[in-house]
């Protein structure tokens, strides 16, 4: 059983099933990525495991407690750590209290965190006293998955942090993504590069149609003749 595992999940939006008994999970310290094509539910598999959509069945499990009812937030003190892909900073706010706001569930000194994130994204350092608005989209992505690192989690969750960067940034993030998982942290992304994306995982999900395609190590798909042609550009 997987540290963090969403089973057979059915869920979707208002009468309509996106999911469709599909089955995620992830260990701590491995990088395991959710690739498919458009609407294939890759998103909505995400938000149901960290509690944003009810499932109608199956459930979600974490070190083999059943958690599906719990909310969010209540999630987050169970050390799960969420980075939706669009309006994930506080614009208005400079980054240093950005991740201030990401300690919200601490009541212990954070300045060594914050450093660790300084430390793992230097550049959030330099610019700490600007607002976030005023950074370019790579460096908006650092400082919310720095700010998610703010509380500690066990499991980091990322849904599509590289959306909407350059391929030199992505590059970065993914180096930066690797350093936190070899922390012991959990890393649970959905990806829209998947050859990228897989390249670095330790397990990946191929979803089509809210279902599991193909589960795999990343090697073993990113080897795999079927799925490099169907999803991969061959």
């Amino acid at each position: 059983m997987s540290f963090l595992v969403g089973e057979e999940m059915v869920c979707g939006y208002g009468g309509a099933d996106i999911l469709h008994g599909c089955t995620i999970g992830v260990e701590p310290g491995e990088i395991a990525v959710v690739v498919g094509p458009n609407g294939a539910g890759k998103s909505t598999a995400m938000k149901a495991m960290f509690g944003m959509l009810a499932l109608r069945e199956g459930q979600v499990l974490l070190e083999g407690e059943d958690i599906s009812r719990l909310k969010p937030q209540e999630r987050v003190l169970r050390g799960m750590g969420f980075v939706p892909q669009t309006h994930n900073v506080f614009t208005s706010m400079t980054v240093e209290e950005n991740l201030e706001m990401g300690a919200f569930i601490r009541r212990d000194d954070i300045a060594g965190t914050m450093q660790q994130v300084f430390d793992l994204f230097p550049i959030l350092h330099e610019k700490r006293a600007q607002p976030a608005g005023e950074l370019s989209g790579g460096q908006r992505q650092q400082v919310a998955v720095g700010r998610a690192l703010m509380t500690r989690p066990k499991i980091l969750m990322l849904d599509e942090p590289t959306a909407g960067v350059s391929p030199i940034v992505m590059d970065e993030l993914f180096d930066r993504i690797i350093e936190v998982a070899q922390t012991g942290i959990a890393i649970l992304m959905v990806e829209q590069n998947a050859k990228q994306a897989l390249n670095i995982a330790d397990r990946g999900y191929v979803l089509v149609q809210g279902r599991n395609a193909y589960t795999d190590t990343g090697a073993a798909l990113m080897a795999d003749p079927e799925v490099r042609r169907a999803f991969l550009g061959g």
